[in-house]
């Protein structure tokens, strides 16, 4: 394995999947795997990075997700381009952003449940108001563990998604997006983002946050959507309005 890496290219120690894919995009852009070659098998790269096939798995549908790479069951891992896409990058402008920001986070999962939604819930999922949808409630943190939350997040999917809820819990590093489109090729093509002044209404979301009740807030609703232009997650996300801010940087079009 070592020879099929490059023996001037270590492995990372103890990686975290976004380290697999900087190496693996190292090789490529390299030219140490050419346009059109495989790569090796997920097995091979968890022999080679003494890692999961979960994690390996992570780590090329970022490969995927950055153009470098196409995926096929029974044929492999193919190398598409030598370059990534010029996307997803981090600022919050675009959907390579979000996702940016998405990992550059910790995340503590706080509960993983069914629910009915209530009304004004339902309004922000676009939805009816009693609709059922799995809930993944996070604490996001920028730091560790015992930093200052910089918001809450809930993320809603399709009940039919069940088994993400252990997926997440094993991963909490990973998006839920990710482990979607992992799980279920299921890629974003686009995302809805919603953002809007608000308080900090739940007494439980409050406490967590470290803040009173009533608090002011900056409240982001985002809509993921496949290439179909299905919804098939939503986001609602509430950051304490002195913890977080979205910037954009907008230029005059030419012509």
């Amino acid at each position: 394995m070592n020879a099929i890496l490059g023996a001037n290219m270590p492995s990372p120690t103890k990686p975290h999947h976004s380290d697999i894919s900087r190496h693996l995009t190292d090789a490529i852009t390299s030219g140490h795997f050419a346009v059109g070659a495989l790569l090796p098998t997920e097995l091979e790269l968890c022999e080679h990075y003494k890692t999961s096939r979960h994690t390996v798995r992570a780590a090329l549908a970022e490969l995927q997700r950055l153009g470098l790479v196409s995926r096929r069951k029974n044929v492999g891992t193919r190398v598409e381009a030598t370059k990534p896409r010029d996307t997803f990058r981090p600022t919050l402008a675009s959907v390579d952003d979000l996702v940016h920001f998405g990992t550059e986070h910790l995340r503590q999962v706080q509960s993983i449940e069914e629910v009915a939604v209530p009304a004004l819930v339902a309004v922000d999922l676009g939805c009816a108001s009693g609709a059922r949808w799995l809930r993944i409630s996070s604490l996001r943190l920028d730091g560790g563990a015992d930093s200052e939350p910089i918001g809450w997040t809930d993320v809603y999917v399709d009940p039919a998604y069940a088994d993400i809820g252990e997926l997440v819990r094993a991963s909490p590093e990973t998006l839920v997006s990710s482990l979607i489109a992992e799980r279920y090729d299921r890629q974003i093509a686009e995302i809805h983002q919603d953002v809007r002044a608000d308080t900090v209404k739940d007494p439980a979301m409050a406490r967590a946050l470290r803040v009173a009740q009533g608090a002011a807030a900056l409240k982001i609703v985002r809509r993921y959507m496949d290439a179909d232009g299905q919804t098939f997650e939503v986001s609602v996300s509430v950051h304490p309005a002195d913890r977080f801010s979205v910037s954009m940087r907008l230029q005059r079009s030419v012509g």
